[in-house]
């Protein structure tokens, strides 16, 4: 093993990176109950809002999947998190629906270098039989985010005005700016890493194939293997998404539970996600240890994790904190298969297109996560059970994304791609 171990203080960063973006990409839902009276918006406007955001977002996570593979991973991240920062900062001076809609807008503009920077930040930094276990613990930031958020969301706007969630929000984000300009570069120039962890790190450079020139849009999509993400993330990240948005009215409209009452409910649900969501990141580097290939490890890993999203089906017919219990181990497992989802990228592809394919991929995830808060909020205005409808389409979606992944990329092995 090396003994310099920076790598994993790189990983930090984009644990807390992504913990202040889950922070606030959840405040708008937190303070619905508040803004509810205060805006009179109904849920479809709600919805509509935040598939604004999406839209947002989607085109950031293209724009930024090629600025991070052009212009490198320091300077994407610091652009985006600076940007975003400030678009959160700046719904303390919105008191509209338009205004929220103008917003989060540019919060989503903002948002979309996080995952593209952080995947590529990974591939850079580590071996494939670690990235798993490193892409779980930077993505559990977004539990943590979501522990954070109904945590100390509520009482600071209680207190100090709803206005001041967003400000601390943004500065967070500036101060995150502090530490990650300094800190990070390239393993290669990065004068905190020696020669042992270098090695570590590049022990399977050659395995990448990451040699060569760009490779265009037509030459990378012609690849069945960069579908087999795509659709993947098209037809899960909407789940993630639904959970974000809609579980603090779920608890309110189906058990009577206001924020204040259904906080601790949250913070148990997305402390369940966190810790079983490492595990889930573990488990398959570990398979690859005892001699499993990386394809049959990730395969096994990501059937499991979609095996575990079907009970979530009961949840409208059970008690509060079972309720708590099959939202937390389907919140888990998403987890657990997006980081393993992520990670395949990574071992199929060259580092070189790692971030420009992120941001596609999860660019398509966000039109499915665009579309499903409006359908959300037209399904519960029009019918008594949405929620057990929506669940029930939640249930199901990991399996046949899993059927769709496996058809697109029987193995998850290096594709050999020209310029």
């Amino acid at each position: 093993m090396p003994s310099s171990r920076f790598r994993w203080v790189v990983c930090a960063l984009l644990f807390f990176a992504t913990t202040i973006n889950y922070i606030d990409r959840q405040i708008l839902s937190l303070l619905k109950p508040i803004l509810d009276d205060e805006l009179g918006w109904t849920s479809t406007e709600f919805g509509a809002i935040n598939s604004a955001f999406q839209a947002a977002y989607g085109v950031s996570l293209f724009v930024f999947g090629w600025l991070i593979d052009r212009y490198g991973t320091k300077v994407g991240y610091a652009a985006s998190i600076f940007s975003w920062s400030l678009a959160a900062m700046a719904h303390a001076l919105v008191f509209s629906i338009p205004g929220f809609f103008a917003a989060r807008i540019a919060l989503g503009l903002g948002e979309g270098g996080n995952f593209p920077a952080a995947v590529k930040a990974t591939a850079q930094w580590f071996p494939k039989r670690e990235r798993a276990l490193a892409t779980s613990l930077f993505n559990s930031g977004a539990n943590v985010g979501a522990i954070l958020a109904p945590a100390v969301v509520p009482a600071i706007a209680y207190s100090m005005g709803w206005h001041w969630t967003f400000i601390l929000a943004g500065i967070a984000g500036f101060v995150w700016l502090l530490f990650w300009w300094p800190l990070f570069d390239h393993p290669e120039r990065s004068r905190r890493v020696n020669a042992a962890e270098l090695a570590h790190i590049e022990s399977d450079a050659v395995v990448d194939g990451d040699s060569g020139g760009a490779i265009s849009w037509g030459r990378l999509l012609r690849c069945r293997e960069a579908w087999s993400f795509i659709a993947a993330k098209f037809l899960t990240d909407p789940v993630w998404w639904f959970f974000l948005i809609w579980l603090p009215d779920f608890f309110k409209k189906t058990r009577g539970l206001d924020i204040k009452s259904s906080w601790t409910l949250l913070v148990a649900i997305y402390g369940i996600i966190t810790v079983l969501s490492i595990a889930g990141g573990w488990v398959t580097g570990w398979l690859a240890g005892r001699g499993w290939s990386i394809s049959k490890a990730r395969k096994t890993g990501m059937f499991v994790f979609a095996l575990c999203v079907l009970p979530i089906a009961l949840v409208t017919r059970v008690g509060d904190w079972t309720a708590v219990l099959l939202i937390g181990l389907a919140g888990a497992a998403h987890q657990a298969w997006s980081a393993n989802l992520f990670t395949t990228v990574s071992d199929m592809f060259p580092k070189r297109v790692v971030a420009s394919l992120t941001g596609l991929g999860s660019m398509v995830g966000t039109i499915g996560g665009m579309a499903f808060p409006i359908l959300t909020g037209v399904v519960l205005d029009k019918f008594t059970n949405g929620y057990a409808m929506i669940f029930g389409v939640c249930s199901v979606a990991y399996l046949v994304a899993f059927a769709v992944n496996s058809l697109l990329a029987p193995r998850f092995e290096p594709v050999r791609i020209g310029s």
